[in-house]
């Protein structure tokens, strides 16, 4: 008798990113930087983390890894983030290192960080996760990080790009695979074809014992209202299947918006000056989507911080070009201003 279905299903979407991930591997290993490797060896096991706070999701993602690690000759370990923000919180977090440890997972580390205030406490706090991640795969040399996203969180990013009026990269929501500091395909997302409901059923089945964040259900931030709040009122308005509507959208989103990426990387070249200037009458031919990219990008070259550049402020710019009335300069995130000078638009460090 194979196991339970909510079991399968999640073994089956590690197995076959653990397959990327080794792919991934190999492809690097057959291109030595410096020569050294004999065609003969083969390349060092690669080592696979998850980030696992406890709850279902990750810790459903953690037994899958250990499961299915072994039998593709794959290391794996586990990191909890303790983002002290609760009392007692890191002796949850050494609960949970010891619970990865218990499934064999190895390395397993508990890491504590420090929560700014930049950006609202749930950016702070994913920031410094991120930031904390990154420094753990970069110590212990990792291949990959899995996290435990799941549909449902796809569905409530995707919502959340939608009331901030970000565009259509935010209404992309989060990738399967993305990147961190010098590693661009870091972090893989195994789960986002997958409910929360199967992580939780998974965990149950297999007796994992898991831990509930509280602050899942506070009020206090945003995105637990839309969880606890808004998803249940759209589903009760428009019926069962929202939130494979909206994880679907974010696939589409995120198909458009990477070629309109794409056309922009290409233009860019093409609206500059000898000088390197952006030239406002050849931006203006470009379509605003376009446009507007190239904008973005070159105020985020000037020093302005990509998590604090908001659709606004490139509507503001883009003002210069198609709506320019010899209005002065525009004050930027990072202290980068953007003013017509000429015919031509300037961004820089004020």
């Amino acid at each position: 008798m194979g196991p339970h279905p909510a079991v399968a299903a999640i073994r089956l979407a590690v197995r076959r990113v653990l397959h990327d991930i080794l792919n991934d591997h190999h492809a690097s290993a057959d291109r030595p930087a410096s020569g050294e490797q004999s065609p003969h060896e083969r390349p060092p096991s690669p080592l696979v983390l998850v980030a696992c706070s406890g709850g279902a999701d990750s810790m459903a993602l953690a037994s899958a890894l250990a499961f299915e690690a072994p039998k593709l000759g794959i290391r794996a370990g586990g990191v909890t983030v303790d983002h002290g923000l609760q009392p007692g919180s890191d002796l949850r977090a050494e609960e949970v290192a010891l619970r990865l440890r218990e499934l064999g997972l190895d390395p397993v580390e508990s890491t504590a960080v420090t929560v700014g205030r930049e950006g609202g406490p749930e950016a702070a706090a994913r920031d410094a996760r991120y930031a904390a991640l990154d420094a753990a795969a970069e110590r212990h040399g990792a291949a990959a990080v899995l996290l435990g996203h799941t549909r449902d969180d796809q569905a409530e990013t995707v919502l959340l790009g939608l009331a901030r009026g970000s565009g259509i990269r935010s209404l992309s929501g989060m990738a399967a695979v993305s990147g961190g500091p010098g590693a661009a395909r870091r972090y893989r997302r195994p789960f986002l074809a997958l409910d929360r409901q199967t992580a939780r059923k998974a965990c149950m089945v297999q007796s994992l014992p898991v831990w509930d964040d509280p602050h899942n259900t506070d009020p206090a931030y945003t995105r637990s209202r839309l969880r606890h709040e808004g998803l249940p009122a759209l589903e009760k308005a428009l019926g069962k299947g929202v939130v494979e509507a909206l994880a679907r959208t974010a696939q589409l989103s995120r198909d458009d918006a990477d070629a309109l990426d794409a056309w922009a990387r290409q233009a860019e070249a093409s609206v500059r000056d000898a000088a390197g200037l952006l030239e406002c009458a050849k931006l203006y031919a470009l379509p605003p989507a376009v446009r507007r990219r190239i904008l973005r990008q070159a105020a985020i070259e000037a020093g302005a911080p990509a998590g604090s550049l908001f659709a606004r402020h490139i509507e503001e710019v883009d003002r210069l070009i198609t709506g320019w009335r010899g209005q002065g300069a525009i004050n930027l995130p990072g202290k980068v201003v953007a003013q017509r000078q000429g015919g031509r638009l300037v961004i820089r460090q004020g």
